[in-house]
């Protein structure tokens, strides 16, 4: 079966201050979305990789990832419309299909195979998940404790998230309002979600701190 990837990364990413799009930061003197391909690329079983880019800066980014065999499309004003302009990209013998965020850009690749290989195994749908370590509250509209959630319940959900193709299609097709990931979009379908051990690096760079981690995790892997 064969594997593509889409990676959305039109986002502006207003969280992490200003600038320019958030996958044409640079950490350690390369875009986020520079590492986030390199990873990708180092999974034996990735094939075909198509990147839904901000409109205005798709040449840009085909001369960025022109030694990566990317194909570069222009993204959408939301998240799921980059991933269906991407999905429309993709070449039609990739029946496995993983979604990855470009703010995951450090994302292992034992953690794509690991995900490849579960949609491979026979599930509809795949996500990467990690324990949640803090408490967490509920609150109402005033800021006032509703309850407390059991922590033991709880994942917090990484990516990359795998699918086979004709459910990531049909979720696509059938599914409308916000959803804030595309398992999510399957979860509205009645279809299972499976999950799979996650991993520490896949962190999302989503504030300036964050961009700090990522400096020490590339530090580390260095030495």
């Amino acid at each position: 079966m064969s594997v593509g990837v889409l990676v959305p990364a039109a986002g502006r990413g207003e969280r992490l201050g200003p600038g320019g799009p958030k996958a044409l930061r640079r950490l350690a003197g390369e875009p986020l979305l520079v590492h986030a391909v390199r990873g990708l690329r180092a999974a034996p079983s990735v094939g075909p990789v198509v990147v839904a880019a901000p409109a205005d800066d798709v040449p840009q980014v085909q001369t960025l990832l022109a030694a990566w065999d990317v194909a570069v499309v222009a993204g959408g004003a939301e998240r799921s419309a980059s991933v269906a302009c991407a999905l429309a990209a993709l070449p039609a013998d990739a029946d496995v299909v993983l979604v990855h965020d470009a703010a995951r850009c450090l994302a292992p690749a034992a953690l794509v195979e690991r995900v490849a290989a579960a949609v491979r195994a026979g599930a509809p749908a795949v996500v990467p998940v990690v324990p949640v370590p803090d408490t967490v509250k509920q609150v109402d509209a005033d800021g006032a404790v509703v309850r407390t959630v059991a922590r033991a319940d709880l994942r917090a959900v990484q990516t990359p998230q795998g699918f086979a193709r004709d459910v990531l299609e049909r979720a696509h097709r059938e599914c409308v309002g916000a959803a804030t990931d595309d398992a999510a979009m399957v979860e509205a379908l009645g279809l299972a979600v499976h999950t799979v051990a996650g991993h520490d690096e896949a962190f999302k760079v989503t504030r300036p701190l964050d961009l700090l981690l990522a400096e020490a995790v590339l530090a580390g892997r260095r030495g």
